[in-house]
């Protein structure tokens, strides 16, 4: 398949079925876009906990949330779909997410080369300026440009 032939993405679009996979399983859902980022939303749910005397969701989750809007932002600052391997996602813990709350993650790709998408993000459980975590990584396309 050449995927240089692909339409532009559009995470909206991409998603408008809902989300496949693993992704699915954890109930991720579209939130927002722009040229350079894309912004998911991890809803509360019981079965995502990890810590159950406190009720707050497992980093398992969350991390799945921030590779997927990651990955997105890399696609948008491309243009286009574009077949990917995470090579690296950092994540710096915070604080714990709140008992109850969604989770909104923001990926932003802020750099391109031939081959690497350098990617960074938040996420949070409502207010932007008191992040659970920061991301930063990098991915690497699968194919080569012409």
């Amino acid at each position: 398949m050449d995927v240089s032939a692909l339409p532009p993405f559009d995470p909206a679009r991409f998603l408008a079925r809902g989300i496949g996979g693993h992704g699915g399983a954890l109930g991720i859902v579209y939130r927002a876009h722009g040229p350079d980022w894309a912004e998911l939303a991890l809803p509360y749910k019981p079965e995502l906990v990890g810590d159950t005397d406190r009720g707050i969701i497992a980093s398992g989750p969350i991390i799945t949330m921030m590779d997927m809007a990651t990955s997105m932002a890399a696609w948008l600052k491309y243009g286009r779909f574009r077949p990917h391997a995470t090579l690296d996602l950092r994540i710096d813990y915070l604080r714990p997410a709140t008992p109850g709350m969604a989770v909104i993650g923001r990926g932003e790709c802020y750099r391109l080369t031939r081959q690497i998408a350098f990617v960074r993000g938040q996420a949070h459980d409502g207010d932007p300026d008191d992040p659970i975590a920061h991301v930063a990584g990098t991915f690497m396309a699968t194919e080569v440009p012409a």
